[in-house]
């Protein structure tokens, strides 16, 4: 998908630049594969706002995928790719051989059209799922598991992919986006290719209306604010907080470290906090 400029006939249209979207199915979702999603506004069951930012939005239904493709050895005819508004990447409709309907993850170079399938080994062809361990060395992939029968956890975002670096002891290593190397199952589940819509992250929305149609309301920076208000608050003239950065009630955040899961540290090769080597 390339991306669409705009003509600058108002303020917002002069910088606004998307994803085109032309290519996509025009009509709405199947129905038996989505259902309706109620808003919270960032509230919990007692009212209480705990995720603030989160307000309004434009009405959505969700849309079922299936992150696991367990229906192995049965192909499956592209019937179309949709928009989904509750994720960055592309979704596509299956029909499979014996009639059933299904959406997963578009991969890149998916058309309408083309034949996937799933199974323990299959060919490496965009949309194909498999398990890991039969996989060749060097693959991309997305949509991987963690746990064998649990479903995609890994690399389901726009553009993101996983890359098969080696085998060892029945495990299968993997390099993510983020640099971290680990070993994984061999008996996980996997999608040959990367996510569509990688120049989702090249998009400018132009104004700040079009963020509030997402659902996300304005953030006031804690420096801006008085020391009541906030630990980066207050001081003479403007500063840069004083301290590292921390929420309005002094938890560190932008990048303190919160893993605390212990036992599966031993599946962490390389952290993604690890010093690239110059």
């Amino acid at each position: 998908m390339a991306l669409k400029n705009y003509n600058p006939t108002s303020p917002a249209r002069r910088g606004l630049i998307l994803v085109d979207k032309t290519g996509l199915h025009k009509g709405g979702p199947v129905k038996s594969l989505s259902e309706g999603k109620r808003k919270t506004g960032g509230r919990n069951n007692k009212g209480h706002v705990t995720s603030r930012g989160i307000a309004g939005g434009h009405k959505q239904k969700y849309r079922i995928i299936d992150f696991k493709r367990r229906k192995w050895d049965m192909a499956a005819t592209v019937e179309r790719i949709e928009y989904d508004p509750n994720r960055t990447a592309f979704i596509a409709l299956l029909k499979y051989e014996d009639g059933t309907l299904a959406y997963i993850i578009a991969p890149q170079r998916l058309a309408v059209g083309d034949s996937v399938i799933a199974g323990e080994k299959v060919d490496t062809k965009p949309g194909n799922a498999m398990l890991l361990g039969q996989m060749p060395v060097g693959t991309i992939c997305h949509n991987v598991e963690m746990k064998p029968g649990k479903g995609g956890q890994i690399a389901r975002s726009a553009g993101a992919y996983v890359q098969i670096v080696g085998r060892d002891r029945g495990m299968v290593i993997v390099r993510l986006n983020s640099g971290e190397q680990r070993y994984l199952r061999s008996d996980c589940m996997g999608t040959v290719g990367a996510v569509s819509n990688p120049d989702n992250q090249n998009q400018n929305f132009g104004k700040a209306g079009r963020t509030r149609w997402k659902g996300r309301r304005p953030l006031t920076r804690g420096v801006a604010k008085n020391p009541v208000d906030h630990p980066h608050g207050g001081g003479e003239g403007r500063t840069s907080g004083g301290r590292h950065p921390v929420t309005p009630w002094g938890k560190p955040t932008k990048g303190a470290r919160t893993r605390k899961n212990k036992q599966t540290d031993k599946m962490i090769i390389r952290s993604r906090h690890a010093k690239k080597k110059r």
